[in-house]
């Protein structure tokens, strides 16, 4: 089987990291860190927005199961694309919004479908994804993988993920790991 690689940036990584895992022909999702200055950064210095770093996740998809527009298409319907710097009530450069392309193709689809969010209005405001080649990424902590499986009954879990996990299953329920449907 070939597999390739997707990075995404769209706010909190347990967020993301959550959404992707659930997703036919993801093969894992990590979440850690990408675009910054200092190398082997960890959690508590990323937050300090200073290092100019993204929270991500890295997905290792089979593109035969699932294509990396489809990948897109998740992307952008699970977060705000229009918010610089900001989800909800995550606010700082490491919770920006953005693809770290692998390939020409995937910054070609990738801008190709943000010409086509902006013009159709889907959104009020312009998409201000960045979309730039990935760099190195490096691992978050192993406290934060899989972090919503693991302490679904926490706080920010159950207001904030919870909810975007749910309305993520009813929109792509044809598309989920555990689903039947082609």
């Amino acid at each position: 089987m070939t597999t390739e690689l997707a990075t995404f940036a769209s706010g909190c990584f347990w967020c993301t990291e959550a959404v992707f895992q659930q997703l036919r022909g993801v093969l894992s999702v990590m979440p850690g860190y990408i675009s910054g200055s200092l190398e082997n950064p960890d959690y508590r210095t990323v937050c300090t927005g200073s290092t100019g770093h993204a929270e991500c996740v890295q997905i290792e998809f089979d593109p035969d199961v699932v294509s990396y527009h489809d990948l897109l298409d998740v992307f952008f319907k699970t977060h705000d694309p229009t918010t610089l710097n900001r989800q909800g009530a995550d606010v700082g450069t490491q919770y920006r919004s953005g693809i770290f392309f692998h390939s020409e193709q995937q910054r070609e689809l990738a801008e190709q479908y943000i010409r086509e969010l902006d013009a159709s209005g889907a959104f009020a405001s312009s998409v201000v994804t960045e979309v730039t080649p990935a760099s190195t990424f490096y691992p978050a902590e192993e406290y934060h993988r899989d972090y919503f499986n693991q302490n679904p009954g926490q706080g920010y879990c159950a207001a904030v993920i919870a909810p975007k996990v749910a309305k993520f299953q009813k929109e792509f329920r044809n598309r989920l790991a555990s689903s039947k449907d082609a």
